[in-house]
């Protein structure tokens, strides 16, 4: 077993807006979403040995560790490129389950990138989403490393150059299940294409809101509460609410006035991963 290869980031995303535009007759919804980084993130280790054992030492409270997306990232390079190594996996996990960060996805991305490199499988950033995509509809863009303009269920991504504000984040004290979102009868699922033209010139929303604010009182009071300082949106299904100010010192006052009890933090968009500066300086 050779030594540790430390401080892998998986950054959170946000989603500065999310449409349902259909729905495809496999079940799977049709949507158009901004995905943007934050640098806020989850830590992983890895520990490459040659006994083909993969191993995940921090497993998460009720979740198997077979079941762990890193540990299915691990598996699924490993039958992709044909290695027979194996690794021990150790994940810091400071974004929340549930929350609509992206947080497991991210999870799995990294170990794909990493372990790609410190394998030495040598497949390319297309082989490595199309495996990322068999884990989940977000872990694509995490792959990529690149604010993204997605379509179809996610998985289709064009790059952009976007604003990178500073983030008031908060975390509401529940987890919401994406699956019971999407198959709520009172989703909307026929908004109108838009360009990111209209994006821009604020022509959005996230159409998953109406519903999770409906199910989980506790995300539409922090919302409510955000929504006092500055337009406040959910991301992704939820249950984190996000709103953008334009500098750290405005950001953190907001943060800084949250109710005794709550949860939150300041984080600053990016477009570009902290992820590829890590590869970079790993490939050195």
């Amino acid at each position: 077993m050779s030594g540790w290869s430390e401080d892998w980031p998986a950054p959170a995303k946000l989603n500065r807006f999310l449409h349902i535009v259909g729905r495809r007759a496999d079940g799977y919804h049709r949507l158009q979403t901004l995905f943007q980084f934050i640098d806020r993130c989850d830590s992983l280790a890895f520990a490459v040995g040659d006994d083909g054992r993969i191993e995940l030492e921090t497993p998460l409270l009720g979740v198997a560790p077979q079941a762990d997306l890193s540990v299915r990232a691990a598996q699924a390079l490993r039958e992709a490129s044909g290695v027979t190594a194996g690794v021990r996996i150790r994940v810091v996990k400071r974004l929340p389950l549930g929350g609509g960060l992206g947080g497991g996805s991210s999870d799995a991305a990294t170990t794909l990138v990493a372990l790609n490199h410190l394998w030495g499988c040598g497949l390319d950033v297309d082989a490595l989403a199309g495996l990322g995509l068999g884990l989940g509809a977000d872990v694509p863009v995490f792959v990529r490393g690149c604010a993204a303009w997605a379509e179809g269920v996610g998985e289709l991504l064009t790059p952009v150059e976007v604003d990178e504000p500073w983030f008031v984040v908060l975390v509401p004290g529940t987890a919401v299940a994406t699956r019971s979102v999407f198959e709520d009868p009172e989703l909307t699922r026929d908004s109108p294409l838009i360009t990111i033209r209209d994006f821009l010139a604020g022509a959005c929303r996230n159409d998953c809101e109406a519903v999770v604010y409906r199910r989980f009182p506790a995300v539409a009071e922090a919302a409510g509460w955000l929504g006092n300082y500055a337009p406040t949106r959910l991301t992704g299904t939820g249950a984190c609410v996000f709103a953008a100010f334009a500098s750290q010192d405005d950001a953190r006052r907001v943060c800084a006035a949250l109710p005794p009890g709550w949860e939150g933090f300041v984080a600053r968009g990016r477009n570009r991963s902290p992820l590829l500066r890590r590869l970079a300086a790993a490939q050195r």
